[in-house]
């Protein structure tokens, strides 16, 4: 597969999309970022499913205590330099999710928003969740990516789907009743040949 010549399983990394024709770039999340996430978890598209629009001392407490978990990386999602989307990439045996199904020890799990709403409607989240997927599946031990977005979340469900996702079942997580869905490495392997063909 070409991605695994052009993007490596570190970061930060960059691929330029050539579809969008535009640079994206993931790179972790620091402490300076406390303030921007705060005001993304402010937007009103955001707040239902994330639940996260805190005081912004509880919220830096909240990044504080998740950059030292070392189950996942936090990071941010950049288009041609702008930051615009939030990323939880995370080790599926050392997560909550792995209580729900019998998981590999090399599943990989996701959690993503868009921040700004100025960004939404665009197609702009089928190559950044096409790159972190391809980014994931660079681990060659991994087969398997889950997500679980909220039951009610429909148009992130689509876009799961959309690029290689399948519905398992409901899930009754603590803040919410999730969809558990998988990606295999063989049904996104086609989804992102049909991107780079323009097919998608």
């Amino acid at each position: 597969m070409k991605y695994k010549q052009e993007i490596t399983s570190a970061y930060p990394f960059e691929y330029y999309d050539p579809i969008q024709q535009m640079t994206l770039t993931f790179r972790e999340v620091t402490l300076e970022d406390t303030r921007l996430l705060h005001s993304w978890m402010h937007e009103k598209h955001v707040i239902p499913y994330w639940k996260l629009n805190l005081p912004f001392k509880d919220y830096q407490t909240h990044v504080e205590k998740h950059l030292t978990d070392n189950h996942q990386k936090l990071l941010i999602g950049e288009l041609n330099g702008k930051p615009m989307s939030y990323w939880e990439s995370y080790w599926v045996q050392d997560d909550l999710i792995g209580n729900y199904y019998a998981f590999n020890r090399f599943d990989q799990g996701i959690h993503l928003l868009i921040g700004p709403s100025d960004f939404l409607g665009k197609g702009y989240i089928y190559p950044l969740l096409l790159t972190i997927l391809a980014h994931k599946f660079n681990i060659r031990e991994t087969a398997k990516v889950v997500a679980e977005p909220d039951i009610q979340n429909e148009k992130m469900i689509h876009v799961f789907k959309k690029c290689g996702f399948t519905p398992i079942k409901e899930v009754e997580l603590p803040d919410k009743t999730g969809l558990l869905m998988f990606c295999e490495r063989s049904l996104f392997e086609r989804r992102w040949t049909d991107w780079q063909q323009n097919n998608f």
